[in-house]
């Protein structure tokens, strides 16, 4: 039964990570985002391989995804630096987040909640540019949301990487313990002696 709820919080918490790098792609793909999109499809395809290697049984899947996770957290511990401008990381370099394909930025800076967006009509760079507007009136700024999202991808992260390394040694000992036929036993392994339907009989001379 510990090895059933094991595996089954592993699913759970693979299940929602899927679901929450999903929800983030969509977002990120509406903002042109290409950095964090290559990112987050590289992690639902860790993901699945997670959640296949936890219902197959398969230990080296569930250390790839382990692998994954101390990866994933690093990047999105990134990301939460970028956005608060830690050290001399600044979103004026924005080209990090669209390898300087595009000027666009993330989608939550004009659509969060409350935003109201006004565009500079008279500057030069009008509409060429869609950073030339100004908003107001935002409940939550975007940098805010962007950090919220990755402190969940980080949490989550975490959660599944200790049930990741807890299952794969569930697996592994089960591994070891599995008893060969004639592998571990201590007596060697003895065929059947064949039978004779002849019987002999003593022979006097």
């Amino acid at each position: 039964m510990g090895k059933c709820d094991g595996r089954c919080t592993l699913l759970v918490i693979c299940s929602l990570q899927l679901v929450a790098a999903l929800q983030r792609q969509v977002f990120d793909f509406l903002g042109y985002q290409w950095a964090p999109i290559l990112a987050n499809f590289l992690h639902i395809m860790a993901v699945i391989l997670g959640m296949f290697g936890t219902v197959q049984f398969r230990f080296r899947y569930l250390i790839f995804y382990a692998v994954w996770l101390v990866l994933w957290v690093g990047w999105n511990s990134f990301i939460i630096c970028f956005y608060l401008e830690v050290g001399n990381l600044s979103q004026d370099r924005d080209f990090l987040m669209t390898f300087n394909t595009s000027l666009h930025r993330s989608w939550w800076m004009e659509h969060g909640p409350g935003c109201l967006v006004t565009p500079v009509l008279d500057s030069r760079m009008a509409p060429d540019d869609h950073h030339v507007i100004t908003v107001s009136g935002c409940l939550l700024d975007y940098q805010y949301i962007e950090v919220l999202s990755s402190a969940i991808q980080v949490l989550l992260a975490l959660f599944g990487f200790v049930y990741a390394c807890y299952v794969s040694k569930v697996f592994q000992d089960d591994e070891d313990s599995f008893d060969f036929i004639g592998g571990f036993d201590s007596y060697g392994y003895q065929p059947p002696q064949k039978s004779s339907h002849l019987q002999l009989q003593p022979l006097y001379t």
